[in-house]
């Protein structure tokens, strides 16, 4: 099938010639339709072809053309002009302003707002941006494109949970996720899984190429309208929609494969043999006897490389069919989309396959109706957390000297010094499979000339199926099987009806007004059950189980009821003033505080409208904008307030056990933010971008606080603490080359400064080999702990710093106080992306930057521990301290010594990096061509996803989070057995019929 496809793209590259007939010269003067002045630097080109020119200094051109073309005429700021040549020779041009650009539309909570009006902060990410890329979801795929907006993927694990931070992480035990709204409604973001595996990503059900556009709403000016929830920020998506005209037909397909973009290096037999036999004779053993007590072999003719046996070459696929189009009545989309991705990680897969029916249907001249339906079916065949034993990165620790195939069985080898969990992949699996529905119908009516009543009723429903099997040979599986299956519904329901006013009055006041109200709930429901004693591995379902071990149920929900407000006013188109107010009131908090109310206010002033600024030819637009509004956060669970209790049995008799203290008094987690910006545009928008400097203060943390163990309680959620994020952002557009051959540019960069200002003198610890802890005036999850100071020349001891601040050192681990080490967050994020055209071809290249943001391989203790026990161990080892005036930071090989071996920044690393994230060559064949073999437009392109990662980070990859979907802040920047990304290449075609 693929050569087949390829040989296709080969024959329409060789007949491209034979699409060039006779040709005839158009020459002519493009001017301005405002002064009559000549315009330098118009693009003319022959519609459908990269034939074209750019007007020289008095605004002419000459072009050759074919007798039957359009010329299109374009220019930045002004209206892009077609015209057909019909056998003229000369052609004049006067063009005007482009109003259409003027009046940019802005998705916003609850309607659209002219861009230039804008008063709030909102990035936009155009759906066509992340069309096509081969990421198992929608947030890779917006990685360095939006300024304070920090996206880390976690690992290359397929649909795992995936963190985002928009302007910093603004909780300490609630989640720190955005809200997600989809066509208005908000769906289910967070992981609903209940297997020791990874989260999983409810995002990723949703199919990149349904999206027109996303709307980031990042200040609270933006994001109060939805009120308790918008702490985080706000992600607005909105799907494709049918214009009115004929139908188009869309055709995308793509294939490719992808590796790891890092195999770590490991020792191989020779280089292992030698460390540990050095080891051991450091502490006046003997090599043989040691190697032989814990099984393994010194004389081994073995040389297995562990390290790649997590790993394979994955593959991923994608084929797709979109039609829209209608009349001015009836216009509609329709889309199916399968995508199927084989990871890099052995027994690592994710499917997809997606419908979506989107329809609006004009009743009348004042009544409308519409509705948008997708159908979503997803399998994720998932491998284990990256602490279980059944992990396949943990296979590198395994020494080399023992093979993957048992010499005697020929088999897997299950005499390894670890569990050769390949035997899991072999004799189980770990499947998810979820079925869901995101669809809303709405109807809206004008009322009167300028008021218009619109509701709309949502759903999110979710069904997710939990299957997990281990064989009879498995770890956990024997000695006769082992089955798990758990079965759960989520469904969230949205009303939102709201009543919007708009006028003009006297050509000078703009104004527009929002009432309304919405209504959620939600209710999640499950069932488990597992059990063993299976006849054979053949018989993996869990009725086939002779012993039925455990079962469960659970059911839980909240309820939101909202009402908000917002007002916008404009006065001559220069002045700009908005407020908005959101009272929430949720199940999740108690009856005495169970409603909060956010408001907000801002203000912008155009200058570019003033007439000292009025035919400035330095600006073209200059915005001064600033805000100030509280948001909320109510990520807890839906019954942290209440003292809850468990059904418990002792000897067939029913009886209730607590599980969890009442906190009566338990409030909302509100956050303060002030934002003051500048909006910009220079030499007629050939440079355009955005400045913005922000302070956003949490108040009210709600917080896990531990509490002693005699309690028969392990935490309780309170309102204590403050938290505090301070930033800057810079965003730069450029339009750098203009004409035949385009170039453009996007850059965009962001400082975030953060502090937990107040914790009421607690202090949060994390794992207890991490170095995590939130700690009153530290950022979040600040690294603590004692400071490695290298190794003692003399001795070949591992030394540490006995206090901060001080350079006396001590081999004596117990005698070096903690310290503050580093910081898992960022100093800057940021992405840079270029764009590039001629002749057909457009090339696009984004790259991302992270910088100043420390990691902790808490692999280290394992496997970079100089010899401490048999885990193979990192290349570096080698070069250990040997003898006295060695100078290296390698303690000496001690078997089970724990020479350096204790937890310190040892493990520490910057994990700043530079990666290509995505580059996209295309070649668009000439419509005079495309024409005659049937089809409207064609697109060949190849494409590299995560191309080159340059950091200084010897782990597996930079970007790595044991945290998923924003909670347990406090193991921040943490890698344990973390595997890397996937570097993919893809060849894909687009065709529209």
């Amino acid at each position: 099938m693929k050569k087949h496809v390829l040989l296709q793209f080969l024959l329409l590259l060789l007949v491209l010639p034979l699409a060039w007939a006779q040709t005839q010269t158009v020459s002519g003067r493009v001017t301005s339709a405002t002064d009559g002045a000549a315009l330098p630097g118009v693009t003319v080109l022959e519609r459908g072809t990269s034939n074209g020119v750019t007007t020289g200094a008095n605004g002419e051109y000459t072009l050759t053309v074919q007798p039957n073309a359009t010329l299109v005429f374009r220019f930045i700021g002004m209206a892009t002009q077609e015209i057909a040549v019909e056998g003229r020779t000369t052609i004049n041009v006067a063009l005007g302003s482009d109003q259409q650009q003027l009046g940019e539309v802005v998705v916003v909570g609850y309607g659209t707002q002219l861009k230039q009006e804008l008063t709030g902060n909102i990035a936009q990410v155009s759906g066509e941006d992340i069309a096509n890329i081969p990421t198992p979801s929608l947030e890779s795929a917006l990685q360095g494109r939006a300024a304070g907006v920090y996206i880390n993927q976690g690992s290359g694990k397929l649909g795992q949970g995936i963190n985002i931070r928009i302007r910093g992480a603004a909780s300490v035990s609630a989640s720190n996720q955005p809200l997600y709204v989809v066509d208005g409604i908000p769906v289910t973001s967070s992981d609903l899984g209940t297997t020791n595996a990874e989260p999983l990503n409810p995002i990723a059900d949703i199919n990149p190429n349904d999206i027109a556009s996303i709307e980031i709403l990042k200040d609270a000016s933006a994001a109060a309208i939805y009120g308790s929830r918008a702490s985080n920020g706000v992600v607005i998506i909105t799907t494709k929609r049918g214009q009115a005209g004929k139908t188009n037909i869309t055709f995308n397909y793509y294939t490719g494969f992808s590796r790891p973009t890092k195999i770590r290096e490991f020792l191989n037999a020779e280089e292992y043999i030698e460390l540990f036999s050095e080891a051991i004779e450091n502490v006046g053993g003997d090599p043989a006897t040691v190697f032989a007590r814990n099984g393994l072999d010194i004389n081994s003719p073995y040389d297995q490389n562990w390290g790649e046996e997590p790993f394979r070459t994955g593959s991923v696929s994608q084929y797709e069919v979109a039609l829209s189009g209608g009349n001015e009545k009836t216009r509609f989309y329709i889309n199916g989309n399968f995508n199927t991705t084989d990871g890099i990680l052995v027994g690592n897969e994710f499917d997809r396959a997606s419908g979506r029916f989107n329809i609006d249907h004009s009743i009348s001249d004042r009544v409308r109706i519409g509705t948008n339906v997708s159908l979503i079916r997803t399998l994720n065949q998932r491998v284990s957390d990256d602490n279980a034993f059944s992990n396949v990165i943990q296979l590198n620790a395994l020494p080399p000297i023992q093979p993957k195939i048992d010499p005697e069985t020929g088999e897997l080898n299950r005499r390894t010094l670890y569990y050769n969990n390949l035997i899991d992949q072999r004799d189980g699996f770990n499947d998810a499979l979820t079925y869901r529905t995101i669809s809303t119908a709405f109807l809206e009516v004008d009322v009167l000339q300028n008021l218009r009543f619109r509701t709309e009723h949502g759903i999110d429903f979710l069904n997710l199926q939990e299957e997990l099997y281990l064989g009879r040979q498995t770890q956990d599986g024997g000695p006769s099987g082992y089955g798990y299956n758990s079965q759960l519904t989520s469904s969230n329901y949205n009303t939102n009806n709201t009543l919007t006013y708009n006028n003009t009055f006297a050509d000078a006041h703009k104004l527009e007004g929002l009432l309304g109200i919405s209504y959620q709930r939600a209710n999640t429901s499950s069932a488990s059950v597992e059990g063993r004693g299976f006849p054979s591995d053949r018989f993996q379902k869990i009725a086939s189980a002779a012993r039925i071990t455990s079962g469960s149920s659970s059911e839980t929900g909240y309820v939101f009821a909202s009402y908000y407000a917002r007002a916008n006013y404009v006065f001559r188109d220069r002045y700009l003033f908005s407020g908005s107010v959101r009272v929430d009131g949720s199940s999740r908090f108690g009856s005495g505080n169970r409603f909060g109310a956010f408001p907000a206010a801002s203000a912008g002033w155009i200058l570019t409208q003033e007439p000292f600024l009025d035919g400035s030819s330095l600006f073209s637009f200059l915005k001064l904008r600033a805000s100030y509004g509280l948001t909320g956060n109510a990520e807890i669970s839906n019954f942290a307030p209440l003292a809850l209790y468990s059904a418990a049995a002792y000897e067939e008799l029913a009886g209730l056990v607590p599980t969890s203290l009442p906190s009566d008094d338990l409030r909302w987690e509100k956050t303060k933010q002030l934002d003051v910006g500048i909006d910009f545009g220079l030499f007629n928008d050939r440079i355009t971008g955005e400045v913005d400097y922000y302070i956003k203060d949490t108040d009210d943390l709600l917080l896990n606080l531990p509490i002693p163990g005699y309690n028969g309680y392990t935490v309780i959620t309170k309102n204590i603490g403050k938290l505090e994020n301070k930033g800057f952002e810079f965003v730069l557009n450029t339009q750098n080359l203009v004409g035949a051959f385009t170039w453009n540019t996007n850059f965009n960069i962001a400082f975030n400064r953060n502090k937990v200002t107040d914790l009421g003198g607690n202090t949060i610890f994390g794992n207890s080999r991490g170095l995590g802890q939130i700690r009153e005036g530290e950022p979040m999850g600040v690294f603590w702990g004692p400071k490695y100071a290298g190794v003692d020349p003399q001795s070949g001891d591992a030394l540490y710093y006995i206090e901060a601040g001080s350079d006396e050192t001590t081999s004596n681990y117990s005698l070096a106080q903690d310290q503050r080490l580093g910081n898992p967050n960022p100093k800057f994020t940021g992405g840079f992306t270029n764009n590039f055209s001629f002749k057909g071809f457009d090339l696009n290249v984004l790259m991302q930057f992270v910088s100043g943001n420390d990691v902790f391989n808490m692999a280290g203790f394992f496997q970079s521990v100089n010899g401490d026990y048999f885990d193979n161990q990192t290349k570096d080892q080698l070069n250990r301290w040997q003898q006295p005036g060695d100078i290296t930071d390698v303690p000496q090989a001690r078997y089970l010594a724990s020479n350096g071996g204790g937890r310190s920044s040892r493990w520490m690393q910057d994990g700043s990096f530079l990666r290509i994230n995505n580059v996209n060559l295309g070649y668009r064949l000439p419509a005079t061509f495309t024409e005659r073999i049937g089809l409207e437009s064609a697109r060949i392109y190849v494409q590299a996803t995560n191309l080159a990662t340059f950091t200084d980070y010897d782990g597996y990859d930079p970007e790595v989070n044991t945290t998923y979907f924003g909670r347990s802040n406090v193991n921040l920047g943490h890698d344990f057995y973390t595997p890397p990304l996937a570097k993919t290449f893809t060849i894909g075609v687009s065709i529209g019929l």
